[in-house]
């Protein structure tokens, strides 16, 4: 059985930043002293005890888990793959453990040499099973060790999901539902009792050790005196990168802060596909390993506290998405469309993004396009409906009856955006300073006033709290799902996001004083992109194996070609012609829809024979004039998610998406062998779309959930980007964005961000 997720596998974390480091606990139940931590949002206590020794072969270890943990892993060296993992169940009125290894994205086999012996406090009870065991010949294994001296790194896993033979010890299981990493220093863990341990008695006692881990969130590293900034930057995707390169080349004092780590190889960035290991170009460089994001077994790029694609790692979604870019039009800024007029004129800024990272419609450096089969037919197939072709960045505004190839933000066959352009210009400067890793909960701030920011990182700062200048200002650009996180833990938002977070018995401690809430509607209002896909199939395209062979085994001529020249099918994403169309509707409203064309397909549903090598896709999207809302919040754990989903709660958004559907397929007649598959004869579109599941209906083009406007019971920031009732706490990401442009949003964000960077710098009191 292969796990589909094994993000504990490939994350480097020696030296790294952790998200909790273990401290001793007393468990009131035996009396024992054991080095950890608990899990905040499981409940899962996770303990170990070591004798004292500079050498050991063995220790005692401890899980304590709520009855909804069907299983629970603990990997000694914080990796899944090539280190000694510990997994353990309830069954029954018992515990069945297992030593386990895996050499690959397998399921871990049990592993040989490891003894596990149950202790006596191990109990299982209505509420919850603890398991205390002793574990001999467990400190070291094939390709690691434990150095009671030293200190490590412990991975946990946890599922709710039973594994497949309760009573059998080796049984199989399905991946981990959850997962984390916590720092060890062994010899915090090391007991003189025990040998009584071992007896089933706690010996002597010690005189003062806390009665459970913590489960604050911390890290590794000494607490420092902390430095301030004039701004610090929170979040390294688009957003976040263009504005604090214009605020340092401003000559101000910049601190970036990304809770994920690096991507491509230019920014330290490790994970090669085995054919570009001789190159070290890594997922995030090549642009035709873009369909392998969404398939890969190990994703650590996605961020884990949301159930949405979201990119966790230097770059957010410029790193991850397909690379789409569109040239703001007029329209995408204007008042009609949400925006203040003062944002209106979107030239000068538009035109200073331009200049720092140009369109290409044709990202192979020999200048060809490759793989564009698919295009041609649907071109056939729109331009019996009237469309015209283009060059689409050459007039932005044109975007009704038209089709052109598709246009992206790479750079000399590699996946560039922001991170190969001003995130490369900030890292030149002394005034700019960018720390990875480091996750921020908070603002902090006294009324309207914000202070500095809260971190899991104690080298910034005591209690890992960063300061701001006198005058110094923090820009939010966690993106549409992390900055609202933040403003809820900060107090600012709908009172029941912040209630939610006084509930939290971590977060709740560190909120303002409700006097102090600020009630703004963010999170409320937010849209998305609906999109459907159609599935064709055509005898004259090549489907490109559905780009399933391109990590491990691409075509070897391609991969060659690449290599040696950033050319052919390897230096772009797989989307090859975009096209939009204008619809009225008796709303008076318009909306345009967009389509993407690509070889292959996501999924296939089908009752016909059809041929896999000949499959394409297009998906139709609904975007500006769309007026479906929804709302995007938190659960008692404090992971992000949509709480009312935001597609086709519109009915003539609906009616207008179904006519879209019919426009595009009513010429099919006019491209021969052209057969629709997914839906087929069997169903209409409209039984298709009312069929579709809400899951994948999902663009992930989030925008509006801290939108900009005038009124602070309608929007969140202000025409300077900042947020209402603070003095100095301003936004720049897509939840800005009042609603959806006619294209893909990534550089009306990114022209935003110029713009908003001006502002900032131009508003007066600043540092």
């Amino acid at each position: 059985m292969t796990f589909k997720r094994l993000l504990l596998s490939l994350l480097p974390l020696v030296g790294s930043v952790y998200s909790q480091v273990a401290a001793p606990y007393v468990d009131p139940g035996n009396g024992f002293v054991f080095d950890g931590v608990t899990d905040p949002v499981h409940s899962v206590t996770y303990g170990i005890a070591l004798p004292q020794a500079s050498t050991s072969s063995e220790f005692i270890g401890e899980f304590v888990a709520p009855i909804d943990a069907k299983w629970i892993g603990l990997a000694l060296g914080g990796a899944m793959i090539g280190d000694l993992l510990l997994v353990a169940w309830p069954y029954e009125n018992k515990i069945v453990a297992s030593a386990r290894y895996a050499t690959g994205y397998t399921l871990p086999t049990t592993y040989a040499g490891p003894t596990i012996t149950t202790l006596p406090s191990s109990s299982v009870n209505s509420t919850h099973w603890k398991f205390v065991f002793r574990c001999q010949n467990c400190t070291s294994w094939d390709g690691g060790s434990i150095d009671p001296t030293g200190t490590g790194v412990f991975a946990w896993a946890y599922s709710n999901v039973a594994v497949d033979d309760p009573s059998d010890p080796n049984s199989s299981f399905a991946e981990h539902t959850d997962f984390g990493f916590y720092g060890v220093n062994f010899p915090d863990a090391q007991t003189s009792n025990y040998q009584n341990y071992l007896q089933g008695n706690p010996g002597t006692p010690p005189t003062s050790v806390p009665s459970g881990p913590t489960s604050t969130t911390t890290t590794t590293g000494p607490t420092a005196t902390a430095t301030p900034f004039d701004y610090i930057v929170v979040g390294g995707g688009p957003g976040g990168l263009i504005v604090a390169d214009r605020l340092s080349e401003a000559g101000k004092k910049v601190l970036l802060l990304e809770r994920g780590g690096p991507s491509t190889a230019e920014t330290g960035g490790t994970y090669d596909a085995p054919w570009t290991k001789s190159a070290n170009l890594t997922k995030f460089d090549v642009p035709g390993l873009f369909e392998t994001l969404f398939t890969d077994t190990a994703p650590f790029w996605w961020c884990k506290d949301t159930n949405f694609f979201a990119g966790c790692l230097l770059g957010g979604g410029t790193s991850v998405n397909g690379a789409l870019y569109w040239y703001p039009n007029d329209n995408d800024f204007s008042p009609a469309n949400g925006w203040p007029s003062s944002w209106a004129n979107h030239a000068p800024y538009t035109s200073k993004l331009k200049q720092r990272l140009p369109s290409t419609d044709h990202p192979s450096q020999d200048g060809k396009r490759y793989l564009e089969e698919s295009a041609n037919v649907v071109a056939q197939l729109l331009q019996a409906q009237g469309y015209s072709q283009t060059t689409i960045n050459d007039n932005p505004d044109y975007k009704d009856h038209v089709f052109g190839y598709s246009a992206f933000d790479f750079l000399n066959g590699q996946r560039a955006g922001p991170v190969a352009t001003y995130f490369q210009t900030a890292l030149a400067r002394k005034n700019f300073v960018y720390k990875d890793h480091v996750y921020v909960s908070q603002v902090i701030r006294n009324g309207s006033t914000i202070l500095g920011v809260r971190t899991n990182d104690t080298s910034l700062g005591p209690n890992g709290i960063v300061p701001l200048n006198p005058n110094g200002r923090v820009v939010l650009s966690g993106g549409s799902f992390g900055t609202p996180r933040i403003l809820f833990q900060s107090g600012i938002g709908p009172t029941d996001m912040i209630q939610a977070v006084q509930s939290n018995p971590t977060a709740g401690a560190n909120l303002p004083p409700q006097d102090q809430w600020i009630n703004l509607p963010v999170g409320q209002q937010v849209s998305d992109n609906p999109s459907i896909n159609l599935v064709f199939t055509h005898p004259s395209i090549d489907a490109y194996d559905n780009w399933a062979t391109v990590w491990s085994n691409p075509r070897q001529a391609d991969a060659q070609q690449y290599l040696q020249s950033r050319s052919g099918v390897l230096a772009s994403a797989s989307p090859k012609l975009n096209f939009w169309r204008a619809y009225g509707a008796s709303d008076g409203i318009t909306r345009y829809a967009q389509g993407t064309v690509r070889p292959g397909a996501a999924s296939v549903n089908t009752s016909v024979a059809y041929n896999a090598s000949q499959i394409f896709t297009i998906t139709l999207y609904l975007s500006q004039g769309i007026q479906s809302r929804g709302r995007i919040g938190i659960d008692a754990a404090l992971n992000a998610k949509a709480l009312v989903n935001p597609w086709l709660t519109n009915a003539i958004d609906k009616q207008v998406l179904l006519q879209a559907l019919h426009d595009v397929t009513s010429t099919m007649k006019n491209v021969d062998g052209l057969t629709l598959i997914t839906p087929d004869h069997t169903m209409t579109l409209e039984q298709y779309v009312d069929a579709y599941d809400p899951a994948t209906m999902c663009s992930n083009h989030w925008v509006g959930a801290a939108k900009i406007g005038t009124d602070p019971s309608t929007a969140v920031v202000d025409q300077n980007a900042k947020v209402f009732n603070t003095d100095n706490l301003f936004i720049v990401d897509a939840s800005i964005i009042p609603s959806l442009p006619v294209g893909n949003p990534q550089g009306v964000l990114m022209s935003a961000a110029e713009q908003a960077a001006a502002k900032i710098l131009a508003l007066a009191g600043g540092p």
